[in-house]
C-alpha cells in the first residue's frame, strides 16, 4: 500500500506535467528543440547520478523519492504528447476552427480528445516507470515493497527478495491492464440507455457498492483491517532451497558456463576496446556518423567521445561499452530469434509474452540477487543481470516489425515460390529490419540504465563511478560520471536511429 501511494501521487504529477510541457512543445516548434536534447539527457543519465542533487535539496525522505520518480517518469509522457497532438487528423484541426473555437478550445476541446487513446499509452508508461523507481526510491526514504528488495538483496536472501519482487511485479501488471482497458474505453464511442443513473451505469455502482461495504466491515472486524501475520503463507524457502540445490549440485556446471563466456566472448571484446587509441577510436566514431547521417551526426559523434576523452572517464567509458556491447549482442541473439517465433506461432506468442511481461515489469534489483548466488560478483554476472533487463525490446520489436509485413508482400513471395525459411530470410526479415534496428536501440539504453546497478556486484566500470559519487554524497563526481554515460546512450541512439532510417529508406519504406 505505501508503494501504491507512492505512484497514486507521483502518475498524476509526471503525467499532467508532461501533458503540458508537450502541449508547450507542440505550439512552440523552438519549444520542441529545446526540450529535445533535454529530454535525452534525463533519459540516458543514470538515476543514480542526480540523487545526490537531489538529497543535498530535499534531504532524507519520501520527498526525494517522489522528486526523483516524476523525473525519472516524465519524458516519456512529454515525448508522446508531442507525437500524439502533431498525429492527429488535419480535417479534424479544420472542423475545430471552422465552428470558431479559440486557441484555448481548440486544444482541450479537439486535439487533447482527439489524442487520447495515445496519451494513455504515456500514462501507462508514466506509470510502469514510477514502479520501476521504487527500490531506487527506497534507497532515499520511500519505503514500501522496494525497501524489501534491497534488504533481501544485502543479506542475499534470494527468497524475501523474489517475493517482494513478484509483489511489484503483481502491482505493475494490475495498474499496466487498467490503464490499458482504461484507454480502449477512452476511444470508444458509447450511447447513453434510457433509465435510473444505476440502470445506466451499473458497474459503477457495483463498485462504488463493494467499497463501501468491505470499508465499513474494515471498520469494525480487525481480522479485515490488518491481514494477520500468522495466516501469511510464503514461499521464500522454497526459493532458498532451490538456489541451494543448484550451487551444491551443478555448481561445476555453472562455472563452467561463466569461463567460457568470459575467455571467449566477453574477454576479447574488452581487450579490443581498451587496446584502441583514443584518436583512433574518435575518428572511427566521427567517420562512422557522416556515414550514417551527415555532417550534423558526425560532429555529434566526435564532440561528445572528446568531452568523454577529457573529462579523465576514456578507460572507465570502454569498460562501459564493452559490457553494454557485449549484453546487447547477447540480448539481440536472444530476443530477435524469440520475437519472430512469437510474431508466426501464436501459442509460443502467448507463452513468450508472458516471460517478457515479467521481465519488463520485475524490478532491476531482483535480477541481481539469483544471478549472484549462482555466479558470485563480477562481469559475467553483471552481463546475466543485463540481458534479462534489456531483452524485452529485443523480442517485442522484432514480433511487431515481422507482423507489420505486408500480406500482400507474403503473398507475392508464396506466388514465387519461396518456401517458409525464404519467406522468412528474404521477405520478413529485411523488411522487419527498421524495427528489429529501434529494439536494438531501445535494449542498448536499458543495458546503460542497468549499469549503474550491476556496479553492486564488482564491475569497474562508469556505473560504478555514479555509484561511489553517491555514496561519498560527491555530486560533481557523480554528475560527470552520469553525462558520459548519458553521451555514450546519445551516440548510440543516433547511430541506430539513422540506420533504422537508412533501411527504411532502402527498402522503400520511407522517402
Amino acid at each position: 500500500m505505501v508503494t501504491l501511494a507512492s505512484v497514486v501521487i507521483a502518475v498524476p504529477i509526471g503525467a499532467a506535467g508532461g501533458l503540458l510541457a508537450g502541449i508547450w512543445a507542440y505550439r512552440h516548434p523552438l519549444g520542441e528543440r529545446i526540450l529535445s536534447p533535454v529530454l535525452d539527457l534525463m533519459q540516458t543519465i543514470p538515476i543514480f547520478a542526480y540523487l545526490v542533487p537531489i538529497l543535498f535539496m530535499f534531504g532524507f525522505g519520501p520527498v526525494s523519492a517522489l522528486v526523483a520518480t516524476i523525473i525519472y517518469a516524465t519524458p516519456p509522457m512529454i515525448r508522446i504528447t508531442i507525437m500524439a497532438l502533431k498525429a492527429v487528423d488535419p480535417e479534424i484541426l479544420d472542423f475545430g476552427r471552422m465552428a470558431g473555437t479559440t486557441q484555448r478550445q481548440l486544444m482541450w476541446r479537439v486535439l487533447v480528445p482527439s489524442a487520447s487513446q495515445s496519451l494513455m499509452v504515456g500514462v501507462n508508461q508514466v506509470i510502469m516507470l514510477s514502479l520501476n523507481m521504487v527500490i531506487i526510491a527506497s534507497m532515499i526514504g520511500a519505503g514500501g515493497l522496494g525497501f524489501d528488495v534491497l534488504a533481501a538483496l544485502r543479506r542475499l536472501d534470494i527468497g524475501a527478495g523474489f517475493e517482494a519482487g513478484i509483489a511489484i511485479v503483481v502491482l505493475a501488471i494490475a495498474v499496466d491492464r487498467l490503464s490499458q482497458a482504461l484507454a480502449e474505453r477512452m476511444g470508444q464511442v458509447h450511447h447513453t440507455p434510457p433509465g435510473s443513473f444505476a440502470t445506466r451505469h451499473k458497474r459503477t455502482v457495483l463498485v462504488l457498492s463493494l467499497l463501501a461495504v468491505t470499508w465499513v466491515l474494515g471498520r469494525f472486524s480487525p481480522l479485515l483491517l490488518d491481514y494477520p501475520a500468522g495466516q501469511s503463507i510464503t514461499t521464500g524457502d522454497f526459493w532458498n532451497d532451490a538456489v541451494k540445490y543448484l550451487n551444491v549440485n551443478y555448481f561445476d556446471a555453472f562455472e563452467a558456463v561463466k569461463v567460457f563466456f568470459l575467455h571467449w566472448f566477453m574477454l576479447p571484446i574488452k581487450k579490443t576496446l581498451l587496446g584502441l587509441p583514443w584518436p583512433w577510436a574518435i575518428a572511427m566514431l566521427t567517420l562512422l556518423g557522416w556515414r550514417a547521417g551527415g555532417v550534423g551526426l558526425a560532429l555529434l559523434c566526435g564532440g561528445l567521445s572528446l568531452l568523454i576523452v577529457v573529462s579523465g572517464l576514456w578507460a572507465k567509458a570502454m569498460v562501459t561499452v564493452y559490457l553494454c556491447g557485449a549484453s546487447v549482442i547477447l540480448a539481440t541473439l536472444i530476443g530477435v530469434p524469440l520475437g519472430v517465433l512469437a510474431a508466426l506461432n501464436r501459442r509460443a506468442g502467448i507463452a513468450i509474452n508472458l516471460l517478457i511481461d515479467t521481465l519488463q515489469t520485475l524490478p532491476s534489483f531482483v535480477y541481481l540477487i539469483p544471478v549472484v548466488m549462482l555466479f558470485r560478483v563480477g562481469d559475467f554476472t553483471a552481463l546475466i543481470a543485463i540481458v534479462l533487463y534489456a531483452l524485452a525490446p529485443a523480442v517485442r520489436y522484432a514480433a511487431h516489425g515481422v507482423r507489420s509485413v505486408s500480406g500482400e508482400l507474403i503473398e507475392a513471395g508464396q506466388v514465387s515460390g519461396c518456401t517458409k525459411w525464404q519467406l522468412l530470410r528474404l521477405v520478413r526479415l529485411p523488411l522487419a529490419l527498421p524495427e528489429i534496428l529501434l529494439g536494438i536501440n531501445q535494449t542498448i539504453m536499458l543495458a546503460l540504465s542497468m549499469l549503474v546497478i550491476t556496479a553492486l556486484v564488482g564491475t569497474r566500470d562508469l556505473g560504478q563511478e555514479v555509484y561511489i559519487a553517491l555514496t561519498k554524497a560527491d555530486t560533481g563526481r557523480g554528475l560527470v560520471a552520469g553525462l558520459a554515460i548519458a553521451f555514450i546512450a546519445i551516440i548510440a541512439d543516433r547511430l541506430v536511429n539513422a540506420g533504422a532510417r537508412g533501411a527504411r529508406i532502402r527498402f522503400g519504406l520511407e522517402s
